[in-house]
């Protein structure tokens, strides 16, 4: 089961004042959230809904339904993460999100079950050489569950979206993230520091199997550039994970293979496939939609705001 349909991000979304369900069969289970817009309501399903088979999914999204007409949505959005999965929800009337997926289809996924010095033999060689140097830098790589220091990445992210125009969570949402997951270890704060002043810095989701690179920032002034700190900081948190007994570390989110180079993600996506791992596809963003008019009025409202 993915983070995002575990008890801790339920806990997450209920400290933003959202109703959430979880519910429960043979071989099922989801947590479904109930966001309410200005013009309609959907219920979404992070990365799921979680099954062991495909008539376990077909019943998921039955209860899927059955439960956004109880609640009166205008559509349901699923996102299996098994891509065969998405042939069921197109047979049965499901539309591919293609203006926004919240969710990445693809990621690359680490083997964390090898041993620690083939985990590190298989990262790119200058990440390598970075993880075995940056303390002779001067750069320091600690972790944290206070949640006083997210605003280390909060500003670091302000000064990202200052530069690239990128629109990031405000940090109000990253406030309530350190809030309600720190304190039982679900999430964790990494960051890099040089002369003191913080240069790089990730918040990480944890499960019982995984640990997940969510979201992240780097100073951009050349004389931090420099330091590769973004760099040593995953490599540092990749080796933790191995250590804290975790089988997987998920880089969350690259380009499809193949993209091309001038790709949104293809900077990033080269960034994390040098730790190594492998591409890993999900199903995409699905929506199911209950109310057709006002859904139809909703997407494309969403695809015409993507170019103005």
């Amino acid at each position: 089961m993915h983070f995002l349909q575990s008890t801790a991000w339920q806990s997450f979304q209920k400290q933003l004042g959202r109703k959430t369900f979880r519910q429960s069969g043979k071989g099922w289970e989801y947590l479904a959230i109930l966001e309410v817009g200005t013009k309609n309501t959907r219920l979404y399903c992070p990365y799921g809904p979680y099954t062991e088979n495909r008539r376990a999914f077909e019943e998921a999204i039955e209860s899927l339904i059955a439960l956004g007409h109880r609640h009166n949505v205008t559509f349901v959005r699923v996102e299996p993460t098994e891509p065969e999965y998405a042939e069921y929800i197109q047979a049965h009337g499901g539309h591919r999100v293609t203006y926004q997926s919240l969710n990445p289809e693809f990621s690359r996924v680490i083997d964390l079950q090898i041993p620690e010095d083939e985990l590190i033999a298989r990262m790119a060689q200058p990440v390598r050489n970075c993880y075995r140097n940056y303390q002779k830098k001067g750069v320091k790589v600690m972790s944290s569950t206070d949640p006083l220091k997210i605003d280390m990445l909060t500003q670091l992210l302000r000064e990202v979206s200052a530069r690239t125009g990128m629109r990031p969570h405000d940090d109000n949402y990253f406030w309530a993230q350190a809030t309600s997951l720190f304190p039982t270890g679900a999430a964790t704060l990494w960051y890099a520091t040089y002369q003191d002043k913080p240069i790089a810095a990730a918040l990480m989701y944890n499960d019982n199997t995984t640990r997940y690179y969510a979201h992240a920032a780097a100073s951009s002034l050349p004389e931090y550039r420099k330091l590769n700190a973004g760099a040593a900081l995953v490599a540092e948190a990749i080796v933790d994970a191995k250590r804290q007994g975790l089988s997987y570390f998920d880089l969350y989110g690259i380009a499809p293979d193949g993209s091309s180079p001038y790709h949104p993600w293809a900077g990033f996506t080269k960034f994390k496939r040098s730790f190594g791992g492998e591409d890993v596809t999900f199903g995409g963003s699905w929506d199911i939609s209950l109310q057709p008019v006002e859904y139809w009025l909703y997407r494309i409202y969403q695809t015409v705001r993507r170019y103005f």
